[in-house]
């Protein structure tokens, strides 16, 4: 009897661990869920302005290797235009990162907690 039920809370917890979310980050705006792919103007509309802004080139994955021209001259390597707004959601709560490429955004990240 002992044996059946140890087995039960076993497969009981592995389906639970299995099944957990793989932990999207999201940010909320009043009523309004901000998702991958909205654009800045909807973001700007809901949400407001955020407490700060980043923008820089990030390099693309194969910019390394075309970065020597034949000749010996450097070449400038590819770059993706890449925005970070910074969104302070109020006391206790963590500082919102939103990555755009595009316009639109690409992902969500958290930052330190306000103090």
């Amino acid at each position: 009897m002992k044996a059946i039920h140890l087995t039960g809370s076993i497969l009981t917890a592995a389906v639970l661990l299995c099944a957990a979310p793989a932990g999207a980050q999201s940010m909320r705006c009043g009523g309004y869920l901000v998702r991958n792919g909205d654009g800045k103007a909807e973001i700007l509309q809901n949400c407001g302005e955020p407490v700060y802004r980043d923008a820089f080139c990030k390099p693309l994955p194969n910019a390394a290797a075309r970065a020597a021209a034949q000749d010996g001259s450097v070449i400038t390597p590819a770059c993706e235009n890449v925005e970070e707004w910074t969104y302070n959601p109020g006391y206790g709560q963590f500082m919102t990162i939103l990555l755009f490429t595009e316009g639109q955004v690409r992902a969500i990240r958290y930052g330190n907690r306000v103090r």
